[in-house]
């Protein structure tokens, strides 16, 4: 069985990354349509697997969940599985053993990995897409396997000083308007996609509930 992590230049080609402030009025559209613009390389049968890493424990770091919960509320898209929820989150303790579960249930899934970041004061809000793993835990130095064929983040605090402290003090409001965001972009990105490979070809459409 086939099965990667990290990107694989040779499959398709690079895009350059995504930076872009969660609360601007195009976010939306312009993060959906960029994400579409991956999946819709991708073989109608290659299933996508989302990997939504974080814990409710810590307001910063429910990002990743919260996206997961999201997604699942929303989506019963045909080839889109889903790993990490408020209810059943993956983080530190469990994501080696998450990725062994998907090594062993499918052949060469895209993996789209989701968490929570700290950066720069300016920073803060915006939404990255870029492709090739994430490091999760790498800001507040755990050492965990890298994850993902491409990853979306969320600057949700600012970094450098008292990691955990930050991302414990994090606004809630923040963490959830970005994972609303991020989770209605995934959707309709892979929703159009899959419509897309089927010779249908709908608008890009993003709502939010």
């Amino acid at each position: 069985m086939k099965f990667q992590f990290g990107f694989d230049g040779d499959k398709q080609e690079t895009q350059e990354p995504l930076k872009i402030q969660h609360t601007h009025a195009d976010t939306p559209y312009v993060l959906a349509k960029h994400l579409q613009s991956i999946f819709s390389k991708l073989p109608s049968y290659q299933p996508i697997v989302v990997i939504c890493v974080g814990t409710d424990r810590s307001t910063g770091d429910s990002l990743g969940p919260l996206v997961g919960s999201h997604l699942n509320r929303i989506t019963s898209l045909r080839n889109l599985h889903l790993f990490g929820t408020l209810d059943e989150p993956v983080h530190a303790m469990n994501l080696t053993e998450t990725m062994e579960t998907i090594r062993e249930q499918f052949d060469n899934p895209f993996v789209v990995a989701v968490d929570a970041c700290l950066g720069q004061v300016a920073s803060v809000g915006c939404i990255q897409v870029a492709h090739g793993p994430l490091k999760p835990g790498a800001g507040v130095n755990k050492d965990l396997p890298p994850v993902g064929d491409i990853h979306v983040t969320g600057i949700v605090n600012v970094g450098g000083f008292m990691e955990y402290f930050v991302l414990q003090n994090t606004r809630l409001s923040l963490v959830m308007n970005m994972a609303t965001v991020i989770g209605e972009a995934l959707h309709a990105a892979i929703r159009r996609a899959q419509t897309y490979s089927s010779g249908v070809t709908p608008a890009l459409n993003v709502k939010f509930e």
